[in-house]
Formats: C-alpha cells, sequence, structure tokens
C-alpha cells in the first residue's frame, strides 16, 4: 500500500493548468493555525463520501478523479485521502489524544498542497452580465491568489401543513406521474411529464394549484420558498416538530448566476428526508453532511470528495480549516473560482450574518491529497 501511495505522490508534483486557473504545488505552504471545524465531523462527511464514491461507480458525473486535473490523480488517490481523515481521527480517538489534524507539522508531513489560483475571467464575464450590483462587484474583486468562499446554510424555516394567508406557497413533492422512472427515462419522457412544463414563476402564481398529481409537502410564506429554493435544503418547524426537506428533480431550467432568487425561472420539488443532505444522482443515495466541513462547488469538473483547505484571517489571526467537497449547485457550472461553505442553520440574514460576520469573501485555497 505505501508503495502504491508513493507512485500517486510521483505524479503530483507538477502544476495543473487550463486557461485561467491554476492549480500549483507548495512545498511550504503558509499555515498558522488549524481550526474552525471538528475532526469528528469531518471524519464523517469524508467516510459518507467515500462510500458514495466506491458504492456509485456508474455516476459519471462526480465520480472521477477530476477533469480539470488532466488524468494526473486516480480516484484510488481521491479514496485514500479521504481514508485517512478516519483513520487518522480514529487513532487519535483510541489513544486519547488531540487530533492530529490539527495538528499543522502532521499534515503537512502527510498532504501535498496544490494552491488553487482561480479563474478570474470566466467571474469577471458573469459579473459583466449580471443585474445585482454587489454580485457583481464582488466577483470582480476577487483576488488572483485567492478564491471566492462564499457560505450557505439550511434554513429554519416555520411551516403549516394547510396553507394559510401567510403559508400561502407550496413546498411540492416530485409529481406522481413521474414515480419510478429513473432520471434518464424521465429525461426521455420530458414533453409528457408535469415538472418540465412550468417555471417558478407559473407554480408561485398557482399553476400546480388545482393539479391531484401534484402534492404539497408543506405550507411556506413565499419569502422562505424563495430561500428553500436557494438554499436547497429545509429545516422546518412544523406544527412544533422538525422536519428536513431536500431538493429532488428541478424544472430542467438552468440557474442563471447573473439573476437574484426571486428572477430564477428554476423550480425545485422537494423530498422529505431523515436530515442534511448533499450531493446524490438518486435521492437514496445523497450524502449527510456536517457543518463547517462542508464545501459545495463544481463537481463536474472537480470530482467529488476532494479535499480542500482554506485559509483566512479572523481577529487578527490566521485560520486554515479543512473541508470536503460533498454537495453541489447550479451556480457552480463552469465555475472554477468558488467554493460554498456550509456553516449552520438561521432563520434568516441577520442571524446568519451575526454568526458569519468573521468570515471573509476570499480565502486562499489547496487541494489536498495524501503523499
Amino acid at each position: 500500500m505505501r508503495y502504491l501511495i508513493c507512485l500517486f505522490t510521483s505524479v503530483l508534483l507538477f502544476t495543473f493548468q487550463v486557461n485561467s486557473y491554476e492549480f500549483v504545488l507548495e512545498k511550504l505552504p503558509s499555515i498558522n493555525k488549524l481550526g474552525d471545524f471538528k475532526a469528528s465531523d469531518l471524519c464523517q462527511v469524508t467516510e459518507n463520501t467515500k462510500l458514495y464514491i466506491q458504492e456509485v461507480t456508474s455516476d459519471k458525473f462526480a465520480v472521477h478523479p477530476g477533469t480539470v486535473f488532466n488524468n494526473k490523480i486516480s480516484i484510488q488517490n481521491v479514496e485514500q485521502t479521504l481514508a485517512f481523515i478516519c483513520t487518522t481521527y480514529r487513532e487519535d480517538v483510541r489513544a486519547k489524544r488531540q487530533s492530529r489534524l490539527h495538528d499543522i507539522a502532521f499534515v503537512k508531513e502527510n498532504f501535498n498542497f496544490f494552491r488553487w489560483l482561480p479563474d478570474t475571467q470566466t467571474a469577471q464575464l458573469i459579473a459583466n452580465k449580471s443585474t445585482n450590483e454587489v454580485k457583481s462587484r464582488l466577483l470582480n474583486s476577487i483576488p488572483k491568489d485567492k478564491i471566492f468562499l462564499t457560505k450557505y446554510y439550511t434554513k429554519l424555516l416555520d411551516a403549516s401543513t394547510v396553507k394559510t394567508t401567510k403559508y400561502n406557497q407550496a413546498l411540492y413533492a416530485l409529481p406522481t406521474d413521474e414515480v419510478g422512472l429513473s432520471l434518464e427515462q424521465a429525461e426521455n419522457q420530458k414533453q409528457q411529464l408535469i415538472r418540465y412544463r412550468y417555471t417558478r414563476q407559473d407554480i408561485m402564481a398557482g399553476a400546480l394549484s388545482t393539479n391531484t398529481a401534484v402534492k404539497p409537502l408543506i405550507w411556506l410564506s413565499e419569502e422562505a420558498l424563495h430561500d428553500v429554493l436557494l438554499q436547497g435544503t429545509g429545516v422546518v418547524n412544523v406544527g412544533g416538530k422538525v422536519r428536513y426537506f431536500n431538493v429532488h428533480r428541478n424544472n430542467g431550467i438552468a440557474y442563471d448566476y447573473a439573476l437574484g432568487k426571486r428572477e430564477q425561472a428554476r423550480y425545485w420539488y422537494f423530498i422529505e428526508v431523515p436530515s442534511i443532505m448533499g450531493y446524490g444522482q438518486k435521492q437514496e443515495d445523497k450524502i449527510a453532511l456536517k457543518s463547517q466541513v462542508t464545501f459545495a462547488g463544481n463537481v463536474k469538473q472537480l470530482g467529488l470528495g476532494k479535499l480542500f483547505m482554506v485559509s483566512y484571517d479572523r481577529n487578527n489571526e490566521n485560520i486554515s480549516r479543512i473541508g470536503v467537497l460533498a454537495d453541489q449547485g447550479g451556480a457552480f457550472d463552469d465555475n472554477l473560482f468558488q467554493l460554498d461553505m456550509l456553516v449552520d442553520s438561521y432563520k434568516g440574514w441577520s442571524d446568519y450574518h451575526q454568526a458569519n460576520k468573521h468570515l471573509p469573501d476570499y480565502a486562499k485555497a489547496w487541494l489536498i491529497l495524501l503523499k
């Protein structure tokens, strides 16, 4: 096994470069303090992600070593990197010592670090098309040596089991005309299926209100529906009980990065789930997530399960943290300038901002792979 790892290491000592972005090997990455994450949670998400990679090999969209890396790394190297996280964590628990995943010397000794220099050209092209001034400013301001580090959260919502004046927007389940169909089968029959017929605006205006083939799971306020469609997951208080809802399948309309959330035509149908879930081609295979150790990003090009370290200044102290690419979203199509970090669950913007105002918009980032 050690021989195989050495072989992998030997092919990793180079720069990945395509167009205006790069992943550049840094032998001495700047790490001052490893923090802001729990080793136990990182282990859990890496293990869940590794299991998906090993069991859902048919998912060619996500289960690959990364199309941007020019076949210079293997899926086995990705799996070994993920496995090493839990091996280390569990050895430390058994030895009753502090996790070595927070030990700078240990991390530097065991991983190769590839500095991510972002695709600012694409970011600026999107910024020039955007109608959102804040988004345009943030995209135009991405430094050449830092990625755009956004934060996402699961929405803490209140809802009703019946329609009311306040809770007047349905969170719809997948229409019954699609039950039992795979994604491929549904795509081949899209002209006949309800899911593909309507935009978000159509549905919110009542296009499905009398259609018995579409079941409301719960009822939300209009603002809450926009939020959960954007975030992808709702942590919902329904009559005093906490329930979880996750995106299932959408109406086939692409997310438009240049538009605000209310202008998006993409609409998601939801499903009730046991916890916060991330990437998965099928609902039953989705990866269970933990906050602070999960990144959403460009799974299609980077490949599921990549381990990233990001560094930033917080209260005059430089912090580095590790997380795994285990989620995605429409905003990441052709996007090699951004990671989105799952932070926690909040009622709204003010709660989120108060808890995360110390986190920056941009951060140094490295792809890390086991030596």
